[in-house]
């Protein structure tokens, strides 16, 4: 039956109440269960953003130029942290988004009306040259743009084949693509390679540290070897990474930066065809909630470098005793992650059978389809919830069948 509104207000005890019967069921991440979505650095900084999210609930960061003055500061703020994080130029600039999809999305639109304006051809089209693992934002850039995607396969370690992304590239190609690091797989694609085919080929190079970005300069600082990624390679023009996932911030809060004012100036729309006169946004959508800026700046300042520092170093020892354990398990890695996504692999069990057997054992499994295997993207949470999910995937491989050749791991949406 469709639900209705109720004829009179509920008492908060009540809704509160529907509330959680509503989501007992769920997941338990706070357990450490579910391999993705939710991430927690230290509890101080957490607590701050969550309260720096609610002392900003009512405010629009679209207003922020007219009316919200010290929210338009805050991400100011937020965005020039970035800029020196990602070691960018001086003549760089950055914008905050919702989320990856948004930053992903709004790079392929800056670097399309900015081939546009180059060349003057405001109908101009094109590709995009990307490696197989690269998140489906882009793919739904190209979708919103008309644009065409072409996906090559990756190389044997699992990184992006340059080689054959070379080859791909074309008279019509716009833009081409690295992650740092890819989530199917955990790696990071040869950036510096890449950098020097875009220069090359003078083409647009997007580095997706939707995931890495937040965390992998700081893995560096805590000593472990982390290729450069950022605007210290030649060649990148842009990079997104999202500040909800290991800069810890609550969601929605992402980042998206440009090279130069120029190509960032490519990326904001604005319309002046209408009553009410020129409106302009930097993002697709409009209204966005006041408090996610405020958590992400007070989450940045809560954390500071040494928080990240010593927070990206814990969960890189969490990284390498699950990688340890897997291993350990009989399982096999795809590629060498370089942070804290693992995917691996039986070289003679059915990973859709082991998968399903831990859903069957109370855990959210994280799957690849190509090859067949299971993922996990790990932070502090999952800490506590090691010895437990190796003790149940050691259980799920006992009962799983021998692997049947040519049978791929169940479709999942994420």
């Amino acid at each position: 039956m469709r639900s209705k509104l109720p004829s009179a207000s509920l008492p908060r005890e009540d809704i509160f109440a529907r509330m959680r019967a509503l989501s007992g069921s769920d997941a338990d991440w706070r357990g450490g269960r579910v391999p993705l979505y939710v991430f927690r650095g230290n509890e101080q900084a957490a607590a701050i953003g969550r309260d720096a999210f609610m002392e900003f609930f009512n405010e629009n960061a679209l207003g922020g130029k007219r009316a919200f003055h010290g929210l338009k500061r805050m991400e100011d703020e937020v965005i020039e942290i970035g800029l020196s994080i990602f070691h960018a130029p001086p003549s760089a600039a950055g914008h905050f988004t919702t989320g990856g999809s948004e930053s992903i999305i709004s790079a392929v639109k800056a670097c399309r009306d900015f081939a546009r304006a180059r060349t003057g051809d405001r109908e101009r089209r094109g590709n995009l040259v990307l490696p197989y693992s690269a998140h489906p934002a882009f793919t739904k850039a190209a979708l919103l743009m008309d644009l065409e995607t072409r996906r090559v396969p990756v190389a044997a370690d699992y990184r992006a084949d340059v080689r054959a992304m070379g080859a791909a590239i074309d008279a019509h190609t716009l833009m081409v693509v690295g992650s740092a690091p890819c989530f199917p797989y955990g790696v990071i694609d040869p950036i510096a390679e890449l950098g020097r085919l875009a220069l090359e080929r003078n083409v647009w190079l997007h580095v997706d540290a939707c995931v890495g970005g937040y965390f992998a300069p700081f893995a560096a600082l805590a000593g472990y070897d982390i290729p450069d990624f950022d605007f210290s390679v030649p060649g990148v023009t842009s990079l997104s990474a999202d500040l909800h996932k290991f800069g810890f911030c609550p969601k929605p809060a992402s980042t998206i930066f440009y090279r130069s004012t120029e190509h960032a100036a490519c990326q904001p729309f604005e319309v002046d065809e209408w009553p009410a006169g020129r409106f302009v946004t930097a993002t697709l959508v409009g209204t966005r909630p006041g408090g996610a800026v405020a958590g992400a700046w007070a989450t940045l300042h809560a954390m500071g470098e040494n928080g990240f520092v010593e927070t990206a170093g814990q969960i890189m020892a969490v990284a390498k005793a699950y990688r340890q354990d897997i291993e350990s398990a009989g399982f096999t890695m795809l590629g060498d992650p370089q942070l804290s996504i693992l995917a691996f692999t039986s070289a003679d069990r059915d990973m859709n059978a082991i998968s399903d057997g831990m859903a069957s054992r109370g855990w959210v499994p994280g799957v690849v389809r190509k090859p067949p295997g299971m993922h996990l993207m790990l932070s502090l949470l999952h800490a506590p919830a090691r010895h437990d999910y190796i003790r149940d995937l050691r259980s799920a491989s006992e009962d799983a069948p021998l692997q049947s050749h040519g049978r791929s791991a169940a479709d999942r949406s994420y």
